[in-house]
Order: structure tokens, then C-alpha cells, then sequence
């Protein structure tokens, strides 16, 4: 690893191959349940997921497809910055995200949602389950990597980091839907991005990949 923040302290536990690989289906999972909540009730959230959901309620794009090629360019960036294995990681996240939203409707549906209870329920489960990638050092991509990058080089909360950038995101959301909306919106984001700041901190968790 390159970043300082993930060789120090020395970790008391390395994961294998078996507990990434559950991280990645459980933390993928916990997220498209919250997006398919949020999505239920006409509202969006931060980053990319909300690019997309936008994209999603503005075109025939599906949610999974308008995720996955908004990360493309991403996916470079982690391997330039970071390291093969989370390059692969997080392509797999993606995937995985995108095809569960796809094809979620086929095993649970939301028919009756209130607004505000999917922004901070969905906000919840979303950010848990970025919180277990994150400790798989891995990503949905996105804003999710550049948080990432920046809390390990520079201490920055990758939440907070997520937060400011979320803001301009969903700020673009009045383009779609109402001021109440974007509102919520803007409350299931700022869960989310609370649960990462307040249990993703350095030195904290001290798993790694082998």
C-alpha cells in the first residue's frame, strides 16, 4: 500500500480472501437495499449513486448501468493511485451494486415508503455498507475513492470529505425534483456520510488484506 494511514499502525488481524469476499457481498448488499428505499420514494443521495439515480428518474438508463459507467473512469484512478487489488476490489463492488440494484425488485419491493423514514434508513444502510468495504479497503468509486485517498494522505474524514462534495451533487438534484425532495435528500446523505465519519477513523480498525 502507498497510503501511510493503512501500513501504521502495524494491523493485529489480515483478512483473507473468504472475509473480503464477504465484505464486498454484504457491504454491496446493505447499499442497493438503501438505494432501492431511496429510489422507492423519488429521492436521491450523494456521490455517484445520486448522479445516477438522477439519471435513472431523467432517462430510460437504469440505476445499475448509469452507476457502473459513471465509475469508469475511477477505476484508473485507483489503480494509478493505489494498488491493483483495490483497483479489482472495487470494480467488483461496482458490479456487484449495480447488477443487486437491477435485479432487487425480483426478491423485495418498497410499495409504501415515507420519504423521510427511506432518507435515514436508506442513508443508514448505505453508509454501513460502505463502512464494511472501506475496512476491506475498498470503494463504490467515485467520490467514495478520492475520500478515501485524501483521508489517508492528508488525515482528512473521508465522510466529511464525501460531505462537501455531496453538497454540489445534490444541489443539481433541483433540476428534478422539489426543494422538499432534495431536502431529504440532502438528510439521507448527511446520515450516511455520518456513519462513515464517526467509524472510519485511521488506526481504529486494523484489519487489512493479506
Amino acid at each position: 500500500m502507498t497510503a501511510a494511514a493503512l501500513d501504521s499502525p502495524a494491523p493485529t488481524h489480515r483478512h483473507t480472501w473468504v472475509e473480503d469476499l464477504q465484505a464486498l457481498f454484504t457491504g454491496a448488499l446493505a447499499v442497493a437495499i438503501g438505494v432501492k428505499m431511496l429510489a422507492s420514494a423519488g429521492i436521491m443521495t450523494g456521490g455517484m449513486a445520486g448522479l445516477a439515480l438522477l439519471l435513472s428518474y431523467a432517462t430510460p438508463v437504469s440505476f445499475g448501468a448509469a452507476f457502473f459507467a459513471l465509475n469508469a473512469p475511477f477505476y484508473l484512478l485507483a489503480l494509478v493511485r493505489r494498488d491493483w487489488r483495490i483497483c479489482v476490489n472495487t470494480l467488483v463492488a461496482v458490479a456487484l451494486l449495480s447488477w443487486m440494484t437491477n435485479h432487487l425488485g425480483d426478491y423485495i419491493t418498497f410499495s409504501n415508503v415515507d420519504p423521510a423514514f427511506a432518507a435515514v434508513a436508506g442513508g443508514l444502510l448505505s453508509g454501513l455498507g460502505m463502512l464494511a468495504l472501506f475496512r476491506h479497503h475498498t470503494t463504490l468509486g467515485g467520490v467514495g475513492i478520492l475520500a478515501q485517498m485524501l483521508q489517508e494522505r492528508f488525515g482528512l474524514r473521508a465522510g466529511y470529505v464525501q460531505l462537501s462534495i455531496d453538497a454540489l451533487i445534490l444541489a443539481s438534484g433541483l433540476l428534478l425534483l422539489s426543494p422538499t425532495k432534495v431536502a431529504l435528500s440532502a438528510l439521507g446523505a448527511l446520515v450516511l456520510n455520518l456513519v462513515i465519519a464517526l467509524n472510519h477513523r485511521p488506526g481504529r480498525y486494523l484489519g487489512r488484506s493479506r
